[in-house]
């Protein structure tokens, strides 16, 4: 009668060990970042509170009801709602989680040397071994380092290794996607975005209620707007004589920041 292996059950630092190591596996990264994809299909079909305010104003006049609904799911708030912020922040964890041990190991590794070679070469599985004819060593060397090999010679032995480039490119890129989405996220919380027409001769004056529409960050407040006044003083532009097609606007400014004015011109294409 064969008796039945019992696998012990985890505990919670194992319970959360496991939890840690799927989370930050390339696999899980991969789902989320497939997540925030079709998480943010709603957010280009929908007209969102901070782009659109006007259209979501009308969808709940022409369907109060429907409206009322799908703002309950933060349909016109899809980038700012607790279930998008939830798939964003697993994705940031788990990038991070993957990416920078992987970093830290690939850097070491760079910088160590090639393995030593082995004493019994019988056991590798491919291997290979002939008469010495005086010359291999030499040859084996200037072969190596042809190919831009990492060379290690103990002992009258050559151990050579390669191939840290692509892992390098690898982790570059994983590394550029994590600041993008720290970028993101500062300016999410931190950042504002507003839009002002300023015609030649007026001014504008930096304060919330001189801009058109104005958009502020989770945690950005009206005490974080710089004070400063631009008048815009002169505005040329050319174009192309025979397709009629724009080649340059320049735009002659006055600013006035902290009691001190400069005048700056700003060529726009």
């Amino acid at each position: 009668m064969s008796q039945q292996t019992q696998i012990p059950e985890l505990d919670n630092v194992g319970l959360l060990r496991f939890a840690w190591r799927q989370l930050t596996s390339m696999r899980t990264a991969l789902i989320l970042l497939l997540l925030v994809g079709i998480a943010a299909i709603p957010g280009s079909l929908v007209p969102q509170r901070t782009q659109n305010p006007l259209q979501v104003g009308q969808y709940f006049k022409d369907s109060p009801d429907a409206a009322r609904w799908m703002d309950r799911f933060y349909l016109f708030d899809v980038y700012g709602s607790p279930w998008f912020s939830a798939i964003y922040i697993l994705l940031f964890i788990s990038l991070i989680g993957c990416v920078l041990p992987r970093t830290i190991e690939h850097f070491k590794a760079a910088r160590a040397l090639p393995p030593a070679t082995p004493k019994n070469l019988a056991r590798l599985e491919h291997h290979e071994s002939w008469s010495p004819q005086g010359n291999e060593l030499e040859l084996a060397r200037a072969w190596f380092k042809s190919k831009r090999f990492r060379v290690l010679e103990v002992n009258g032995s050559i151990s050579a290794e390669k191939g840290f480039t692509r892992e390098t490119g690898n982790l570059f890129f994983h590394l550029a996607l994590i600041l993008v989405l720290l970028g993101i996220s500062f300016s999410s919380l931190f950042g504002m975005r507003g839009e002002a027409i300023v015609n030649v001769g007026e001014r504008f004056v930096n304060t919330a209620t001189s801009y058109d529409t104005l958009t502020y960050g989770k945690l950005f407040r009206d005490s974080n707007i710089p004070a400063f006044m631009v008048t815009a003083d002169k505005f040329v532009a050319q174009y192309n004589l025979e397709t009629s097609a724009p080649e340059d606007y320049t735009l002659e400014v006055s600013l006035l920041r902290e009691g001190a004015t400069q005048i700056e011109k700003k060529s726009l294409v």
